[in-house]
């Protein structure tokens, strides 16, 4: 019986073997990872940046976002209802009045007790002013240092719409809600909405 030879395997020319072959799908998978790990990125950006706009810690900003989301359904638009809730803060509005020059100063002003609420004193930064609730600067404060030049400083403060400043009074009456379009937050918010979603 003759003896057949088996004819040994060639690679094509410049190929390697032993080299495996990617399983099929392997690139369209990574490209699939890669995409997920942008919008990750892109996402945890727009919180942070909202977040830290407000000066807030992780976890009352969280707080904020699962309130919103929380009501999904049953509001018109959550990112609204978000911001709505954001600038509903004391310490943003005594910044967005004109009171501080930013919003860790107006923290810091609330926390020491410089300002009413309907002629009460209130120290909680994250207080959430009503309509109809009027903020007013303590008379006792006024002669400080800081704000010896605020009535001229006042003057060139244009005041949300939701806020009715009196610039005599060193005082404002809430007179309606805040919107996302005055407040106008350099945010995309679906994607902070969806970071917190994961």
């Amino acid at each position: 019986m003759a003896e057949t030879k088996s004819t040994p395997f060639k690679a094509p020319q410049g190929q390697d073997p032993f080299a495996r072959k990617a399983p099929f799908g392997q690139g369209q998978e990574k490209k699939k990872r890669t995409k997920a790990a942008s919008e990750y990125k892109k996402s945890l950006q727009e919180k942070q940046a909202l977040k830290n706009l407000y000066g807030l810690s992780e976890k009352q900003f969280k707080k904020y976002v699962k309130g919103a989301l929380e009501k999904m359904g049953r509001v018109e638009n959550v990112s609204d209802e978000l911001v709505k809730h954001l600038e509903k803060r004391l310490d943003n509005v005594v910044f967005r009045l004109g009171f501080a020059k930013t919003r860790a100063m107006s923290r810091q002003m609330v926390n020491h007790s410089y300002f009413l609420v309907n002629g009460k004193p209130v120290n909680i930064p994250s207080y959430q002013v009503q309509k109809v609730d009027v903020v007013a600067l303590k008379e006792t404060k006024k002669k400080k240092v800081i704000f010896k030049d605020l009535t001229a400083e006042m003057k060139k403060i244009e005041a949300p719409v939701w806020l009715n400043m009196n610039k005599e009074k060193l005082e404002a009456k809430t007179v309606g809600e805040p919107t996302l379009a005055e407040a106008n937050p350099p945010v995309e918010i679906s994607l902070i909405f969806e970071f917190y979603s994961r």
